[in-house]
C-alpha cells in the first residue's frame, strides 16, 4: 500500500474513533513503521495542576502504538499490552506522539512511542511507551 493510501486509511480509522474526535487527535504521518499523532492542548485536557492529564498522554501513546503496529500487520489490530513512563509534566500547545516499530513478526509487532509536547516552538519528551500490537486477522500465520 502506498503512503498516500495508508494515510487516508489511517485518517478514516481515526475519524471512526469517537474519543479521538472528542480530543481533536489528528494523524499527520502514517507510513510503514512510523506514525505521528497530534493532539492540540486545550483546557478540557488538563488536570488540576494545569498539566495535560496522564490519561491523554496514555491515549496518545496507545493509539500511536496501535497505528504503527497496524502499519506493518494490517488494519485489524489491537494493543495486547503496553507500558508508559511519564517523564515530565506536559505543558504547551500540542502533544505529538511518534510511534515506531522495533520488531514485527506475522502476528505481532513490538513498538515504541515517544510522546512530546510542543511549547513555544521547542519539543520535549514528556512520556515514552513500549507495547505489543497483535493482529486479529484470522488468515495471518500463527508463528510470530
Amino acid at each position: 500500500m502506498e503512503n498516500r493510501d495508508l494515510i487516508n486509511l489511517g485518517k478514516q480509522i481515526l475519524e471512526a474513533q469517537s474519543f479521538s474526535k472528542l480530543i481533536g487527535a489528528t494523524l499527520t504521518k502514517f507510513a510503514a513503521g512510523e506514525v505521528v499523532l497530534e493532539i492540540p492542548i486545550k483546557d478540557s485536557l488538563l488536570q488540576q495542576n494545569g498539566f495535560v492529564h496522564g490519561g491523554v498522554l496514555s491515549y496518545a501513546a496507545d493509539n500511536a502504538l496501535t497505528f504503527v503496529g497496524g502499519s506493518v500487520l494490517g488494519p485489524h489490530v489491537l494493543t495486547s499490552e503496553y507500558k508508559i513512563n511519564y517523564l515530565r509534566p506536559a505543558v504547551g500547545e500540542k502533544i505529538i506522539a511518534i510511534g515506531t516499530v522495533i520488531h514485527a513478526g506475522k502476528r505481532q509487532a513490538v513498538c515504541r512511542c515517544d510522546v512530546q509536547v510542543l511549547h513555544h516552538g521547542e519539543k520535549k519528551t514528556c512520556a515514552t511507551a513500549q507495547g505489543t500490537i497483535v493482529t486479529m486477522d484470522p488468515t495471518a500465520n500463527n508463528n510470530s
